[in-house]
């Protein structure tokens, strides 16, 4: 397998970083423990591609000039992760609810793409989607040109 050539990582402010570790790992993800100690936890969303970095509220605000915003109150950022079917879209989304999440929207399906939503116990929005692969190759009907 080829090394994708650039890794994403997001970085979460969160409240109780135990709790926020605990919550994550009963929906099925791990920490890479190399990046993670008292102010700030690695989880891995895809092995060798994709992280959130779940950081300590004051440790987070050292990263920035402006306020952290408050996720409960506004969105800052909507985290979308991809799922194999849509069986997995409602096991991640019900792992999150029964882990302590939110419902943050109403599933979606649009025949070609299914998705579920949750909030976090900090409030973070995440999106689970599943995609057919031939409308992830093709580009999703009726989508409006790029401008």
């Amino acid at each position: 397998m080829t090394a994708p050539s650039r890794l994403v990582f997001i970085n979460l402010p969160v409240a109780d970083l135990e709790a926020s570790m605990a919550f994550y790992r009963r929906l099925g993800f791990t920490f890479d423990e190399r990046f993670t100690d008292e102010k700030a936890a690695c989880m891995v969303i895809a092995e060798d591609a994709s992280y959130a970095m779940l950081l300590d509220r004051e440790f987070f605000a050292t990263f920035t000039a402006k306020p952290v915003a408050d996720p409960h109150a506004t969105t800052q950022a909507l985290i979308a992760v991809s799922a194999e079917d849509r069986a997995a879209v409602d096991a991640l989304a019900d792992a999150a609810l029964a882990a302590g999440g939110a419902p943050a929207r109403e599933p979606m399906d649009h025949g070609f793409m299914y998705q579920r939503s949750f909030y976090d116990p900090d409030g973070h929005h995440w999106e689970v989607m599943w995609m057919r692969p031939e409308a992830a190759q093709q580009g999703a009907p009726d989508a409006a040109p790029a401008a």
